[in-house]
């Protein structure tokens, strides 16, 4: 009877498995009917056939993929999720990197780490005290590590943002005074300057075509860069076309205000050189000094006193 019942279940989940994927054939075929009624049969043929043409193992990861990523989307909560795509989108999302593919990498990590420190200390003949404290740090600094690795990133980031503003300032102002309006000046311009901002203004402006009010896509780029100079440039932009002042004018003031900025950073670096150049003469080039200087003579006492 046992036996009988192990077959049974055996069967009905092999059956309701293929018939869930019978199932979904049947829905996807059924919406595209619906949307092409010629060309349904035919789209989803050869959509199967480029998936066939993958190498299995491809196909395979990507499944396992699929599944996974699903599955930890469902596990974040929105308001998690929220955070890591603004923290993601502040540093670029480097390597495409979704919420998912953070916790994912996260948790690989949370499992690679904590093998490879306590492995070292196998190697090392450590005792059971240190390799239980060398697989607790392995696994802080798997969840230390890809935090770490977005601020670098944010951080380079808001530094190429800084560096191209007053140029890009210009060449939109410049454009601006040709004659050209503010959408076609910004795609012009972004078309024409790549980098950061070029990035993140032509975001806006395919945002702009799609529907979103101008406010709102521009708005958007406050999010994504952690810049101060980029907020008061985006509220000068919205706050003149509220007011209607010209946006020429504008602009020119705001590239002046941003060159002279960038002229006080560079004096305040300059005046901070000397204070950070105090601990390496002091700890590194003056001990080398008083040796070279004052070693022989102090072997020269040594030696008369003996």
């Amino acid at each position: 009877m046992l036996v009988f019942f192990f077959f049974l279940t055996v069967t009905l989940s092999f059956y309701a498995v293929i018939s869930w994927r019978v199932q979904k054939k049947q829905l996807l075929q059924d919406r595209l009917e619906n949307l092409f009624p010629e060309s349904s049969e035919h789209m989803i043929r050869s959509v199967r056939e480029e998936e066939l043409r993958e190498p299995i193992m491809k196909r395979l990861k990507q499944t396992l993929w699929t599944h996974t990523r699903v599955r930890m989307d469902k596990k974040l909560s929105p308001k998690n999720v929220l955070k890591l795509e603004a923290k993601l989108q502040q540093a670029g999302n480097p390597f495409g990197m979704g919420p998912a593919e953070y916790k994912g990498i996260q948790f690989i990590l949370a499992i690679l780490l904590p093998i490879l420190f306590a492995g070292w200390g196998i190697l090392a003949d450590f005792g059971g005290g240190v390799l239980f404290f060398l697989a607790v740090a392995g696994l802080g600094a798997s969840f230390l590590l890809p935090s770490v690795y977005l601020n670098m990133k944010r951080k380079a980031r808001t530094r190429l943002a800084l560096k191209e503003l007053p140029d890009f300032l210009d060449l939109l102002t410049v454009s601006l005074e040709a004659g050209l309006g503010f959408d076609s000046a910004l795609s012009k311009v972004t078309a024409k300057k790549p980098g950061v901002l070029s990035g993140e203004f032509r975001r806006a402006l395919e945002e702009m075509r799609l529907g979103k009010v101008r406010r709102e896509a521009l708005s958007g780029i406050r999010e994504r860069l952690d810049l101060n100079d980029v907020k008061s440039l985006i509220g000068s932009i919205i706050q003149a076309e509220k007011l209607g002042i010209g946006m020429v004018q504008v602009l020119r003031v705001r590239s002046e205000e941003v060159r002279d900025m960038r002229k006080q950073r560079a004096e305040e670096t300059a005046m901070k050189a000397p204070v950070k150049m105090l601990f390496p003469l002091v700890f590194f080039i003056f001990p080398s000094l008083f040796i070279v200087l004052l070693g022989p003579a102090v072997i020269q006492l040594m030696t008369s006193f003996k």
